[in-house]
């Protein structure tokens, strides 16, 4: 019988990350997606992201962050490996028409990709992993191996570059309402 003493320094098994895996992947394709874009090029680097983490799931270390956090890093090598074997531009949008008006809705996507990719690579990240993939700046740390408050300012300076981006644009063409309308959130 074990004394209460050792009880707290007993080995838990170890977790299965892809326990629950839907939710991940709908965060791994939200997050590429909003990287390089809907559609098949990011279907394949959501199914390569996945194909390596059920290889590699043996590698997971819970002390090291959570699931969400341990595949989206391994979606950022997947990505950045797409990134460099494709041909079209980041900034380039897909295809695929939206509900609504048309016109508009083109205008603020093209605003919108236009001061994304006036922005530097790490704040297209931050960015990406906060509205793509939905994470909280506790869980973009966990992925990015930084601070929570760290993430924190950088997210709020990336996202007052590109409002001031976005507002640039607007006064040169009377297009949409900056940064919140054009996230869909409230910044």
């Amino acid at each position: 019988m074990e004394d209460a003493g050792r009880e707290g320094t007993r080995l838990m098994p170890r977790r299965d990350p892809l326990e629950d895996l839907a939710p991940l992947i709908r965060r791994v394709y939200s997050y590429v997606a909003y990287r390089i874009g809907d559609g098949p090029d990011a279907q394949d680097v959501t199914s390569a992201t996945i194909e390596r983490a059920l290889r590699g799931r043996a590698t997971y270390d819970p002390a090291r962050g959570a699931p969400v956090a341990w595949i989206l890093g391994i979606a950022r090598t997947c990505l950045a490996e797409a990134m460099t074997r494709r041909e079209t531009p980041v900034g380039e949008l897909p295809d695929a028409a939206s509900r609504g008006d048309l016109e508009e809705e083109s205008v603020r996507r093209l605003s919108l990709a236009a001061a994304l990719a006036t922005l530097d690579e790490r704040e297209q990240e931050l960015i990406a992993l906060r509205y793509g993939a939905d994470l909280t700046a506790k869980r973009i740390g966990e992925v990015l191996g930084l601070q929570t408050n760290a993430v924190e300012v950088a997210l709020h300076r990336a996202l007052g570059r590109l409002r001031d981006r976005l507002e640039g644009v607007e006064k040169e063409t009377p297009a949409e309402p900056a940064v919140s309308k054009a996230l869909g959130v409230d910044v």
